[in-house]
């Protein structure tokens, strides 16, 4: 009963509102304008790009902008290496292969540069949706798109400064160097961030499921955190949030949308998974799911009732991929702490007879005295 109590349990809050908002914003207003514009096919670019503003929740503005800062690079890359990759005209797996890469890389970039969230959840996501687009804008203009909602976001990260009662100081925040060992363990991470993404994309694309990239994204969902049932918990709570979600967008896109109400449902839906996402992880999956899913659908007009069956499929692979991992590492890491404690206690059984050898010297010589 803990257990199923702490699954379900919500955390305080921690002004998740203020973030809330500017994710908000920052998503909302870029795609207003661009149906405003009658370019609804740069609408994805302009999503990804406002990914920016999850980070730095609630740091001081002057941290909040050198994360951000970082955060929309890395973003920018993804992106650009996405349109590049769509120009090739991948097939399925080109795309698995892309990107597990992405996954893998992504992850350790964000590593070494403190981002957080952590990990290379939001990469794949763009990486892969963008890459396996079948028609595509001229890539400048979607660069250009991608650029300005970064502006945008980092922007609205430091409206704070405007107030004098939300104002903080700006100095420098220290960043320690890593060790030897931290990049190790950086390193291994985003191993294990292309490994999961890779197997899980492997699969769905044996298996001839669309979207493919889903799985991949749900696979290095278990891998962030600093428990073995933490990170267990966040892949129970991906399916359960995913399946509630599920229903949530069934009744989002059931009527049919115009694209505006889309742009304004895509804002409503990005402000709420960011007041629980901290809080309760399978409560904001309620609403992330819809968000991906409408995302999508503004971006890639499909069959509803296909693109929920792929995302139900491809989030159960995914997840137990991801825990599958998870769980292999924790037996790998006990087998090797068992050998260790067998090897030293061997020593020590080996070590006591020397001992006993060595103290009788003394009596000898001493009898012989």
């Amino acid at each position: 009963m803990k257990h199923l109590r702490d699954l379900f349990a919500l955390a305080p809050a921690h002004n998740d509102h203020h973030v809330a908002l500017r994710c908000g914003v920052g998503v909302g207003v870029p795609l207003l304008l661009l149906l405003v514009l009658g370019r609804v096919d740069l609408a994805i670019f302009a999503t990804f790009g406002a990914f920016t503003g999850i980070y730095g929740r609630n740091e001081p503005h002057r941290a909040r902008l050198g994360h951000q800062l970082r955060a929309g690079a890395l973003m920018l890359l993804v992106v650009t290496a996405a349109v590049a990759s769509a120009r090739l005209h991948p097939d399925a797996w080109d795309i698995v292969a892309g990107t597990s890469l992405v996954a893998g890389l992504a992850s350790l970039a964000a590593g070494l540069w403190r981002l957080r969230p952590a990990g290379s959840l939001f990469h794949i996501f763009a990486y892969g949706a963008i890459a396996s687009m079948p028609a595509h804008p001229p890539a400048w203009q979607a660069l250009l798109t991608a650029v300005c909602t970064v502006v945008f976001a980092l922007m609205l990260g430091q409206l704070g400064m405007l107030s004098r009662r939300h104002r903080t100081g700006w100095q420098r925040p220290a960043r320690p160097r890593f060790s030897p060992a931290q990049r190790r363990a950086l390193a291994a991470d985003a191993g294990l961030h292309l490994l999961a993404a890779a197997v899980a994309g492997c699969i769905a694309t044996a298996l001839g499921i669309g979207h493919n990239y889903w799985a991949m994204v749900a696979a290095t969902v278990p891998l962030v955190g600093q428990t073995v049932r933490s990170r267990m918990f966040r892949g129970v709570q991906r399916v359960l949030g995913t399946f509630a979600g599920l229903l949530v967008t069934a009744l989002i896109l059931w009527p049919g949308l115009e694209p505006w109400q889309m742009a304004v449902v895509i804002a409503l839906l990005q402000f709420a998974a960011e007041m629980f996402v901290l809080r309760q992880y399978a409560l904001a999956q309620v609403f992330v799911t819809p968000l991906a899913l409408v995302s999508t659908e503004l971006a890639r007009p499909s069959d509803p009732a296909v693109l929920l069956q792929d995302r139900a499929v491809e989030t159960v692979i995914g997840a137990a991929v991801g825990m599958a991992v998870v769980l292999a590492l924790h037996w790998r890491a006990t087998v090797l702490r068992r050998r260790g404690q067998a090897a030293g206690a061997e020593q020590a059984a080996g070590a006591e007879p020397e001992a006993g050898q060595g103290s009788a010297a003394p009596r000898g010589v001493a009898a012989r005295a």
